[in-house]
């Protein structure tokens, strides 16, 4: 029981760990998407 009382609060942790880094990682490739689109439209427009 005292293992798994240590045990299921560091699992927590690393679960919400991994979703903010999830969450980051999202962001960032929404702002390169956003970049390609941008430049996509430049590039049309020019033509």
């Amino acid at each position: 029981m005292n293992r798994l009382t240590f045990l299921v609060p560091v699992l927590a942790l690393f679960a919400l760990a991994a979703c903010e880094t999830m969450q980051g990682a999202g962001r960032d490739l929404e702002a390169a998407g956003e970049a390609i689109s941008d430049e996509a439209a430049e590039t049309q427009a020019e033509m």
